[in-house]
């Protein structure tokens, strides 16, 4: 699967992307942000807790600290878009991340868009890529909270035809420990707080989490603070104690410290050169075909190129 980096230029990031599978036998990998793919063309098939096909017209979600890795493909083309929840599943909005909490509890990552509701979202994504590669527009960030807001809405509508099965869902104690993260990160919490939460010991929760993600919790909890934090440097003013304070250290010097050994500048530094590269055109993420062909056009042509061969 084509790579979805982190890069720090905002908490959502969206691009048109070629899927290319794995080769051999290599570890799945994990992020640190969710990750929401619409297929427009072609066919493959995920390893995410089991094997899982998808074709053009599907949705396939993967939660923050899911291991996955595409393993099979036939010229699939999607719209990938990555997120933080902890700097969007709040204000009312966190019913929009159940299809995320499903997977994580154990729902499958493949969601089928209707037909008739493909193009709209098509071009929902393709206006998402315009506004978080606008670096440095006014309202950019708003904007794209905006239609992340619509596309989610889409998904969760999708999702809801499959609310049936929720009560037989079983969330692993490592699904529970990143949802109680991402709901809490910016608060002054620790593992103690985590383990308390799912009324299991310190040790217990560490090794599990660790074992599953490859991530401390510690490092689950400093991922969502530093998110916001590199949001709140990016798209306001708020002087360095007051973002510190926001994304949960009490003390202003100890999150500059965390800051600068996570990205090797200060969080002013940090600051000064994003507005440094303000009129700069930002890179697109991943591998991209810069593709805007429609759905409908883009899954014809793969059966047709799937047909010759």
């Amino acid at each position: 699967m084509a790579p979805v980096p982190s890069a720090p230029l905002g908490s959502i990031r969206a691009s048109y992307q070629v899927l290319v599978p794995a080769r051999g036998v290599g570890p799945l990998a994990v992020h640190e942000f969710a990750v929401l793919g619409f297929m427009t063309g072609g066919r493959g098939v995920l390893q995410q807790r089991g094997r899982h096909s998808m074709e053009a017209g599907d949705v396939f979600v993967i939660p923050s600290g899911e291991r996955h890795r595409l393993i099979e493909g036939q010229s699939p083309e999607a719209w990938g878009i990555r997120f933080a929840p902890a700097c969007f599943g709040h204000g009312g909005l966190e019913g929009l991340l159940t299809p995320f909490t499903r997977v994580s509890f154990g729902a499958s990552p493949i969601l089928r868009i209707t037909p008739d509701r493909q193009e709209p979202l098509h071009r929902l994504c393709a206006e998402l890529e315009r506004e978080t590669t606008r670096s440095g527009a006014r309202h950019a960030e708003l904007a794209a909270q905006s239609l992340l807001t619509l596309i989610l809405t889409e998904v969760s509508r999708a999702n809801c035809k499959e609310m049936g099965a929720a009560a037989q869902l079983s969330p692993s104690l490592t699904s529970r420990a990143l949802r109680f993260i991402e709901e809490n990160c910016l608060e002054p919490i620790s593992l103690r707080d985590v383990a308390n939460a799912l009324e299991r010991s310190p040790a217990h929760v560490a090794t599990t989490v660790k074992q599953a993600t490859g991530k401390t919790v510690l490092e689950w909890i400093i991922s969502g603070r530093l998110t916001e934090a590199r949001r709140r440097l990016l798209h306001t003013d708020e002087r360095i104690d007051i973002i510190a304070e926001r994304v949960g250290y009490a003390d202003p010097n100890h999150f500059i410290r965390m800051f600068r050994r996570v990205h090797g500048v200060t969080p002013s530094a940090y600051r000064a050169r994003a507005q440094g590269k303000a009129k700069a055109p930002a890179e697109p993420l991943g591998r991209s075909s810069r593709s805007s062909r429609p759905i409908a056009e883009s899954a014809s042509a793969a059966r047709a190129s799937s047909s010759e061969g």
